[in-house]
């Protein structure tokens, strides 16, 4: 067993190439390999007997939690069936059309028709399109800027990365590409001026918004798309009324709004949607980690009734829509989605994600709210985030140098549990599958003291 793990652990170096890594590094062996072996419930275990629970749902998507039986069989039938065929020209599939209605029931009013795809990634890349295509049949070549937010995540890819509001999504990759602009994000920990309260800093974000529109031309702006939460921006929830001022601002120009629910959607917050957590009225809404608790890649653009009836007019005038991946609707993929929708049905994990989500979040803030370098505890639903600084009354951060945020995060997996450093700040992350107990929310709650406890007691 040991040379097949060093086996392994060679061949991963020498030709495996990952994502988000130090890549230099890892070849070189200065960070550690690694490899998962199994998992259940909660917890993920390595090749080296290593077991961990895990904090972070993978990232942020296994949602019913692993080794669910019922998900594993309904893959496995459907690839018995139909492995594959595709979804052009009106093809489809039991398990694909089950699917799509399962969607729409529970997504947020005013919703019609779901476009399927691979990851969260593709599916904001058919949302750049659907909006440019949606302008175009309307007579407005001229209206295809979209506005994002710094610190926002909206994927990897060339347009999508471009969405991205942060720097190691851009690094030495020529993004971000027009015609996407950024404007600010609601980070209140952060705000410019630490005298404004929530909804005077939600004020200041919607008229740094309106103020960009009218710079560049209303005209000119298609689109707005915001995480209902931010995600890997750092864990933060909007200030209170952002989402009604910002919505105010977008009617009053004619900008649509595209909800990036790929982490929120399917229960994250306590709610089916985040958008119906935050009274969001979406154009288009982004869906993919939670639609299949990422026991297969599936994602899905959900547009809404008043952009359909346009798409149709475009089809009418100009044939059928060039836009398609070969694997939309994948039959396997969407076999998991169903299972997965009808586990999180009985076994109540929207409802788990609000009440274990909140006595988490609580006994966090708790444990180490009041230590002396943490400067914010915050999140929503079954999400957490603590914000460590150098100085809490001068709220002066930590030299980036120090990497204070993966020290934590290293000391919390010493002690069992997985947690994330977010990028762009000293931020300890956690996204936990929302099966979570209040028993293991309670270890976690412990392991992310005694981490941050060790870590600081050195400096």
């Amino acid at each position: 067993m040991l040379d097949k793990r060093n086996e392994l652990n060679a061949w991963d170096r020498d030709h495996f190439f990952h994502p988000s890594t130090h890549m230099g590094m890892h070849a070189r062996g200065e960070t550690p390999t690694r490899v998962i072996a199994g998992a259940e419930g909660v917890h993920i275990t390595d090749t080296n007997g290593k077991k961990s629970l895990d904090a972070f749902a993978g990232l942020y998507c296994v949602n019913v939690g692993y080794g669910r039986q019922k998900i594993a069989d309904a893959i496995a039938e459907q690839a018995k069936n139909l492995a594959y065929y595709h979804a052009y020209v009106g093809h489809g599939t039991e398990a694909s059309i089950t699917l799509s209605k399962m969607i729409i029931d529970r997504a947020p009013e005013g919703m019609s028709r779901v476009y399927f795809g691979l990851s969260g990634s593709d599916a904001n890349e058919t949302n750049i399109k659907l909006i440019w295509y949606y302008n175009n049949i309307l007579g407005r070549p001229e209206k295809k800027k979209i506005i994002s937010r710094w610190r926002g995540y909206h994927g990897s890819g060339v347009m999508t990365g471009s969405l991205t509001g942060l720097e190691l999504f851009h690094n030495a990759f020529d993004l971000p590409r027009a015609p996407i602009l950024h404007t600010e994000a609601p980070y209140f920990f952060r705000r410019p001026d630490r005298s404004m309260d929530e909804e005077q800093f939600a004020q200041y974000c919607a008229d740094k918004l309106e103020e960009m529109i009218l710079a560049e031309g209303p005209e000119t702006v298609a689109a707005f798309i915001g995480e209902p939460i931010l995600g890997t921006g750092g864990i933060v929830p909007p200030p209170k009324t952002y989402w009604q001022k910002i919505q105010a601002v977008l009617n009053k120009y004619d900008v649509l709004l595209v909800a990036d629910e790929v982490i929120t959607g399917f229960g994250r917050l306590g709610t089916m949607f985040g958008s119906d957590h935050y009274g969001m009225k979406p154009d288009l809404i982004t869906i993919a980690k939670g639609l299949t608790s990422a026991y297969a890649p599936l994602s899905g653009s959900i547009v809404s009734e008043k952009m359909w009836q346009v798409l149709v007019q475009g089809s009418d005038r100009l044939g059928a829509i060039g836009h398609g991946w070969t694997y939309s609707a994948h039959p396997i993929c969407a076999a998991a989605g169903i299972a997965n929708l009808e586990l999180i049905d009985e076994l109540g994990i929207v409802e788990n994600a609000g009440s274990t989500g909140a006595y988490f979040r609580s006994e966090l803030a708790k444990a180490v709210g009041e230590h002396k370098h943490v400067g914010d505890v915050r999140g929503d639903g079954l999400m957490a985030a603590v914000e460590f600084v150098e100085d809490r009354d001068d709220h002066k951060f930590f030299d980036p140098a120090k990497k204070i945020g993966p020290q934590v995060a290293a000391a919390l997996l010493e002690r069992g549990v997985i947690g994330r450093a977010m990028p762009q700040g000293d931020i300890l992350g956690f996204a936990p599958p929302l099966c979570l107990t209040r028993d293991e929310a309670d270890i976690v709650v412990k392991a992310a003291a005694g981490a941050i406890e060790s870590i600081f007691s050195k400096l």
